[in-house]
């Protein structure tokens, strides 16, 4: 089984190579305050998970440089996923508010909506 998942990852990975999306193209001061915008979010992921790639590739499209946190390979990154989301789960989008709240999104096409809902 353990071959098997390498396989897939490998192939997940080299076809998210060949198919990278094109960034959308904005105005340096919007592009300035998006890039400040998306400070307050980090994505918990693996790297070769499909729904984390499908959330990658989002953001890609949408020039959205958010931090990345690899819960797989990081003990650090996954005892934060662990204690702030209550789970263990990939991918999860860390909301911080600006009046201190912390949300934790866990699906992926959630995570996908909220992005183009607010960045579109």
């Amino acid at each position: 089984m353990a071959i098997i998942r390498a396989i897939l990852g490998s192939l997940i990975l080299f076809f998210n190579w060949v198919f990278t999306p094109r960034g959308v193209k904005r105005t340096e001061e919007l592009q300035t305050q998006i890039d400040q915008d998306v400070q307050k979010l980090t994505l918990y992921q693996y790297k070769a998970c499909p729904f984390c790639v499908k959330v990658r590739r989002a953001m890609k499209r949408q020039s959205l440089p958010i931090n990345t946190r690899d819960a797989k390979r990081s003990e650090q990154s996954r005892e934060e996923l662990i204690a702030g989301g209550g789970k263990l789960a990939v991918p999860c989008l860390k909301i911080e508010e600006n009046d201190g709240e912390t949300k934790w999104m866990y699906d992926s096409s959630d995570i996908i909506s909220y992005l183009e809902n607010r960045f579109a």
